[in-house]
């Protein structure tokens, strides 16, 4: 979303989003020195909120609800997206109404901003003002069709419920030039569209890893722990299971973010998932005691994670596992490698590039092989 932040030092109202790589920011208006600070701060903290609301229709489509009927999660996921067209003329009414029946939170978050631009009183704020929500509006459905250039840029680190085909091709297409991820796939790419390419390029990588040291896919999973996040192996044994059993990247990964994007708002989908997690810690908690019975360990005891992901960015962090999955692949590939080779660390750069090569061709062919698995 586009933060909204006052320069006092030039007096000036702007408006922040991030590109992927770092934040970027431009001029919505000057301000007057007459204008008081506090009012233009909450002229700003309203901007803020009316794009955090507006681009939760982006992140919530309508589309990815399970229910679409009369007063359902998706009817009102489409009345918030539907109230767009009332945000404009809310903001350029010559007359504040006080009495209207406000809906949406997109609506009520457009009047907010609506009775501050009326207490500041100055036409040319108004108009700068509602330019600048027209050009935010406009990215939002940009970002809708799967264009993320320009201002839509900074979906590329929102999670969303939902992934554009066209998105999933894009980020399909940077993984075949860079099978270890590059940078436009964090810039250019929804990060949802993205994870559900690199789950399908870290299975094929995985897979012919498997292959070439006679290890079960599991294992070779297992190389991928990170010590700074230690769920990250949780949510990359998960994919390689599922599509190990048959299942579409896309199927696999959309859950796992859908989950976490709940978990966020304070609330767990479904009791099967709650009763894998309890009863992996109870588990837990009889191996300890068995093996050291002086520990004094209890139900209490057992901080409980209810998702493998970052529920704060889910589809980067997934992004991100997956990323350093597919490294973890080619590090224990090229330790397995042909024994009349040197180890690693004592190879030529030509020999360790040749074995590189090697991987990457050999993940391209599984990923290319099985390229109808990934929607």
């Amino acid at each position: 979303m586009t933060r909204y932040a006052i320069d006092r030092a030039h007096n000036t109202l702007l408006a922040q989003w991030s590109t992927g790589i770092g934040d970027t920011a431009t001029v919505v208006a000057r301000l007057t020195h007459d204008q008081l600070h506090q009012n233009t701060r909450r002229l700003a903290a309203e901007l803020t909120r009316l794009s955090d609301v507006c681009w939760r229709s982006y992140t919530h489509p309508a589309t990815a609800a399970d229910r679409h009927g009369l007063h359902s999660l998706g009817w009102h996921r489409q009345q918030e997206r539907d109230a767009f067209a009332k945000v404009l003329p809310a903001l350029i009414a010559t007359t504040r109404v006080t009495n209207q029946r406000v809906d949406t939170k997109v609506e009520h978050a457009a009047h907010a901003v609506a009775r501050i631009l009326h207490v500041l009183d100055t036409s040319q704020l108004t108009t700068q003002v509602t330019t600048d929500v027209a050009a935010e509006l406009a990215a939002i459905e940009q970002a809708e069709r799967g264009d993320l250039s320009e201002r839509a840029q900074q979906a590329v680190v929102l999670s969303r419920e939902d992934a554009s085909p066209l998105q999933i091709s894009q980020a399909d297409g940077l993984l075949h030039q860079n099978p270890f991820g590059s940078q436009p796939l964090f810039t250019e790419v929804d990060p949802t569209a993205a994870a559900i390419a690199a789950a399908h390029w870290f299975y094929a990588a995985v897979t012919i890893t498997a292959q070439h040291t006679g290890l079960h896919p599991i294992q070779v999973v297992a190389v991928a722990e990170q010590p700074d996040k230690p769920l990250a192996i949780e949510s990359l044994t998960d994919i390689t299971t599922a599509i190990n059993a048959g299942a579409r990247a896309r199927h696999v990964v959309m859950p796992l973010i859908r989950n976490a994007l709940h978990v966020v708002e304070g609330h767990l989908r479904g009791i099967i998932e709650i009763q894998h997690r309890i009863t992996a810690a109870q588990e837990l908690i009889h191996a300890a005691h068995a093996d050291h019975p002086e520990l004094d360990l209890g139900p209490d005891t057992v901080h409980l994670p209810l998702t493998s992901l970052n529920p704060a960015r889910p589809a980067p962090d997934l992004l991100d596992n997956l990323l350093h999955g597919i490294h973890a692949c080619w590090d224990l590939y090229q330790h397995h490698s042909d024994p009349r080779r040197p180890h690693p660390a004592n190879m030529e750069v030509a020999q360790q590039d040749q074995l590189r090569q090697a991987f990457l061709t050999a993940t391209r062919e599984e990923a290319a092989n099985r390229s109808e698995r990934l929607l």
